[in-house]
């Protein structure tokens, strides 16, 4: 295993050796060649430059050609005649000298905007020319040297001299020309960069390099370099500078080969951009506009906020915005955009964005009247880019970008065009902005995404109904025979369907209705039909029908169809058409819910829990008119059909103070020092939660207005500030005035009230409902009440106590219910099946989720969801434990189980 010392010094020999040098050679020659190529194809399409093209391309051919010279000298090939190498390097030496003055003048030339050669170098190009003719004239004439003895003793020394003349008169002036044209000179900045990556990674590093490679000189008579390790050493370097500055230098639209500087960008526009139309989409003033595209160019070009000013052109001559003074800048770009002639204007419209140092850099290339209009124009500014903002070849507007605002660090290609897509956008937004008709484009907007939900929903809500009729490819009906108040099943569906003695429990609900069904059949001797649930709940249709032979009745029992849920109640609706929403509430849950909260079927009530539902489907702001004891019941129902997760009610009891309900919902400028720890409600509750705010009269004018925009946009404004927020909390307003009269008063916000007044709901009273309506409701409520059937025949409500109960007129449901409950629990009493009778322990309860977790009672404890749920709405173990009627240690060691605390 070889040592340290011993892998070293192997390393150190092998640097040294010629195969070393045979790969460097060969892999410099190589990437040469790539550069050499990249910049013949690039210069073949430019339009200027071609003379600094050239010269590049002369020296990269002779560094090439010294390449290839290695290569021979170090390959070894057998058989080899010693002409061929010798006669290949001496035109080596010929283009050697070729690179040096080529060099040379590209150096000068790149700094220089005369064309003619001075005296200098002409001089130098002539001595140039003597020693590139006398190696290609030695190679030529003295063809024929067999062995290195036999070349001529001139040929070393003039290789010495050439080797002086190269690196100190020719190379080290034109260097000291440059390099004081570069320190004394007004360059491009453009140009100043490159010139400063062409001295610092490829003139002074070859310079530095050759010198190395031939000094001290051999003392040998064959005179040669003096180590094979400094001639690779040289080509690394000089192929490293050559791929480094192809990196940097390339980019920087070297010799004008390219119409703009080309870099990376780590700004992931794509992405940061969608942020910004958003923000663009909701801008309503000029303002918000110019802050917008502060924090564009921040973000994406490094820019500080200051430095970046958006400046909207007054094109209308009659506003009073035309007596407002106008800016230094802003003097200048008018005159230029409205004096300026047909050319500059073409150029503008095709450039479409102009970067200063672009235009400088391009300018020292090509000089012409346009750019040096435009190039004073950019200097008079003092700004770095300057970009027009056009709509129908009109410039509505322009983006200024300070001078010298990113140091040394140009903007890019991409960048470019990046600036130039934002700045479209932009223009449309000022477009609109001038054409007044921004706010109905949002408010367009918002309303389409409100029916787009609400259409999502009812898709929804069609989808769960046509569920509920696919129980099985083929329709089940089961049969029983009515005789002698008995029942006979006649086939096995219908005990299935029926699953209980209908001829023991008289009692059931079941029962009543097979009963019901019988009887009419026997009274009018004709087929009849009524709906009614299972002991599941499901829907059952018993179809009655008269056997004069057998002198009973048969009853059919199937599950419904579309047209058996709605054949019977269509006639009742206000519109025909809506019986798709008929069928919702009878088969899914939000419709089940509803019918729960009003349980009534007549016309009047129907119609209003159609309405209830469509709200109930939609994302609209809503004005409730009803009762206050049904408000929050009401409320509740919308906000679970709506599967938001947070419920906040805002309950006002009198006229708002000092704006306090303003800054809840909205948050207050920062400037008024007012720090409040809690977010604005807006904010709060954005996309999970439902706003109700109760006696929404009490707000003041101006919060009204506020909310009054949020509704419209579906934005908010902080409040004493111009900042919009999106926000999609759902508002629910409810009130017991009227609110056109406080408009017309002058106490209520004319826009507010215009919002609301197309979503309002207003229940029917109970004091005006047909007492057949109000009967039903009762029978439907003591229904909902009697948990255990068993004493249903004892508890139900007779037509005397439903009588009863609609002549006392109850204002609200709430009402109504706690009558109906007070009747059953006082016959309990009298019947002594108080302690033996179950209520529904949810009776009273409107919230949906709460009630499912009523009814679940101390079962509710092993659920963890529904513990979670508690825990969300109670935020309180005694408060849960009185809820579900359980010990606390119970509801403590469930909370740490689910670690809920």
């Amino acid at each position: 295993m070889l040592t340290i010392t011993q892998t070293l010094e192997y390393t150190i020999n092998f640097a040294g050796s010629k195969t070393f040098l045979l790969l460097v050679a060969t892999l410099s020659l190589f990437f040469k060649g790539i550069i050499s190529a990249t910049l013949i194809s690039q210069g073949l399409r430019a339009k200027t430059a071609h003379r600094s093209w050239i010269l590049l391309v002369l020296v990269l051919i002779s560094s090439m050609m010294a390449n290839s010279t290695w290569i021979f000298s170090c390959s070894n090939f057998p058989n080899l005649d010693y002409r061929l190498p010798l006669f290949w390097s001496r035109i080596a030496w010929a283009f050697a000298i070729m690179q040096y003055q080529a060099l040379a003048l590209f150096i000068e030339i790149l700094v220089e905007k005369h064309k003619q050669l001075k005296l200098r170098q002409k001089i130098f190009i002539f001595f140039s020319c003597l020693f590139s003719i006398f190696f290609v004239g030695l190679a030529i004439f003295n063809f024929n040297c067999y062995l290195p003895s036999d070349r001529p003793f001139i040929e070393f020394k003039a290789r010495h001299f050439l080797a002086l003349y190269a690196l100190f008169p020719l190379m080290l002036t034109s260097l000291f020309f440059a390099i004081q044209k570069l320190r004394t000179t007004q360059l491009p900045q453009i140009l100043r960069k490159q010139l400063r990556l062409l001295l610092k990674w490829v003139i002074v590093p070859m310079w530095l390099s050759d010198f190395i490679q031939i000094y001290p000189l051999s003392t040998s008579p064959l005179w040669d370099t003096n180590s094979y390790f400094a001639a690779a050493f040289s080509m690394i370097l000089i192929t490293y500078a050559a791929y480094y500055c192809v990196q940097k230098i390339i980019k920087l639209r070297f010799l004008n080969l390219e119409e703009h500087v080309r870099s990376d960008t780590k700004f992931n526009f794509i992405n940061n951009f969608k942020d910004i139309l958003e923000q663009l989409s909701q801008a309503t003033s000029v303002q918000e506009i110019r802050h917008i595209t502060q924090a564009f160019f921040k973000d994406a070009f490094g820019i500080p906020l200051r430095s970046t000013t958006l400046h909207i052109r007054n094109l209308n001559s009659s506003s009073s915005d035309q007596l407002l003074p106008k800016s230094h800048t802003e003097i200048i770009t008018e005159t230029f955009l409205s004096d300026h002639n047909k050319a500059i204007c073409s150029r503008l419209q095709k450039t479409k964005i102009l970067i200063y140092d672009e235009l400088e850099f391009s300018y020292f290339y090509e000089k012409n009247t346009e750019s040096k209009a435009i190039l004073t124009f950019m200097e008079n500014i003092d700004a770095d880019v300057f970009i027009p903002i056009y709509q129908n070849e009109r410039a509505t507007g322009y983006i200024i970008v300070d001078r010298d605002d990113r140091s040394d660090t140009f903007y890019s290609e991409v960048e470019r065009d990046e600036m130039l897509v934002f700045a479209s956008y932009v223009g449309n937004i000022i477009n609109l902005l001038q054409n007044r008709n921004i706010e109905t484009i949002i408010h367009r907007e918002k309303k389409l995404q409100e029916e787009l939900y609400h259409k999502h929903q009812e898709i929804n809500q069609y989808k769960e109904s046509i569920r509920s009729f696919l129980r099985s490819k083929e329709k089940a009906i089961g049969i029983l025979f009515y005789k002698n108040r008995r029942f006979v099943f006649g086939n096995h569906v219908a005990k299935e369907l029926i699953s209980i003695d209908v001829n023991k429990q008289d009692g059931h609900p079941l029962t009543k209705a097979l009963k019901l069904v019988a009887r009419q059949v026997e009274e009018y001797k004709s087929a009849q039909t009524i709906l009614t649930n299972d002991i599941h709940g499901n829907k059952l249709v018993l179809s009655g029908v008269p056997n004069l032979e057998q002198n009973n009745v048969i009853i059919s029992v199937y599950h419904p169809e579309i047209s058996d849920i709605i054949k019977k109640q269509i006639d009742l609706l206000k519109n025909p058409t809506q019986w798709d929403y008929l069928l919702y509430l009878e088969t899914t849950k939000s419709g089940q819910l509803i019918s729960r909260l009003i349980p009534g079927s007549g016309e009047t009530l129907l119609n209003f829990k159609i309405d209830l539902l469509k709200i109930a489907l939609s994302k609209k702001a809503r004005l409730l008119k009803m009762p206050k004891e049904d408000l929050l019941p009401t409320v509740e129902l919308l906000h679970h059909i709506s599967l938001r997760e947070a419920l906040h009610v805002l309950n006002l009891e009198g006229p708002e103070k000092n704006f306090e309900t303003a800054t809840k919902l909205f948050g207050i400028n920062p400037i008024f020092g007012i720090n409040s720890k809690q977010e604005p409600l807006l904010k709060k509750l954005d996309n999970v939660g439902t706003l109700f705010i109760k006696n929404i009269q009490f707000l003041e004018l101006e919060t009204q207005k506020h909310l009054a925009e949020y509704i419209r946009y579906g934005f908010y404004r902080i409040f004493k500030s111009d900042q919009k927020v999106s926000s999609s909390v759902r508002i629910i307003c409810s009130t017991n005035q009227d609110l056109q009269a406080l408009v017309q008063e002058g106490i209520f916000s004319k826009e507010l009230f215009n919002e609301l007044k197309s979503t309002s709901l207003s229940m029917p009273s109970l004091l005006t409902l047909p007492e057949k309506e109000l009967e039903e409701l009762a029978g439907e409520f003591s229904k909902q009440a009697i948990k255990s059937k068993e004493f249903n025949n004892l508890l139900e409500l007779t037509d005397r106590e439903k009588h009863k109960i609609a002549h006392q007129r109850p204002i609200s449901l709430q009402e109504m219910k706690t009558r109906v409950q007070l009747v059953l629990v006082q016959k309990s009493k009298r019947n002594d099946i108080y302690q033996e009778t179950q209520f529904d322990p949810a009776y009273d309860i409107s919230d949906p989720e709460l009630a499912t977790a009523a009814r679940l009672g101390k079962q509710a404890l092993k659920d963890p969801r529904m513990m979670a749920l508690l825990w969300k709405k109670f935020k309180n173990q005694n408060k849960i434990a009185t809820f579900l009627d359980v010990n606390r240690s119970s509801v403590n060691r469930r909370c740490k189980e689910y670690k809920l605390i």
